[in-house]
């Protein structure tokens, strides 16, 4: 059984930047698409960011192309986001999402997948 758990959230002012991390245990990701979601306090969840199983191709939610650059590092079964200039309109909590054995993962908000616990982040002033 696939297991995730995030890591990386915290309070930050905005400009500032974190690197969320997302291990995965009990499965490799290797050959699996990857993607984190979030979800704002009185919202419904939203897509992020998304990479692809084989060649490492990369989505994003319009709102956030070249400020959470997602990337992947099989060797440790492990899925990043980095998010940087953060605003305030990013708070918000922050899933990994997993579809084992599928090439892409796609933002939308009835995607299906394995899900973390989720990490919060904070903008603040």
């Amino acid at each position: 059984q696939l297991q995730l758990v995030e890591s990386g959230g915290g309070l930050v002012q905005p400009g500032g930047s974190l690197r969320l991390s997302c291990v995965a245990s009990g499965s490799t990701l290797e050959n699996s698409a990857a993607g984190w979601f979030r979800q704002a306090p009185g919202k419904a969840r939203e897509g992020v960011a998304s990479i692809s199983a084989y060649d490492g191709s990369t989505y994003y939610e319009h709102s956030v192309p070249g400020r959470f650059p997602i990337s992947r590092d099989n060797a440790k079964n492990t899925v990043y986001l980095q998010v940087d200039r953060l605003k305030l309109e990013d708070t918000g909590v922050y899933y990994c999402v997993v579809k084992l054995g599928y090439e892409y993962l796609w933002l939308s908000t009835d995607e299906f997948g394995d899900w973390g616990q989720g990490t919060q982040v904070t903008v603040s002033s």
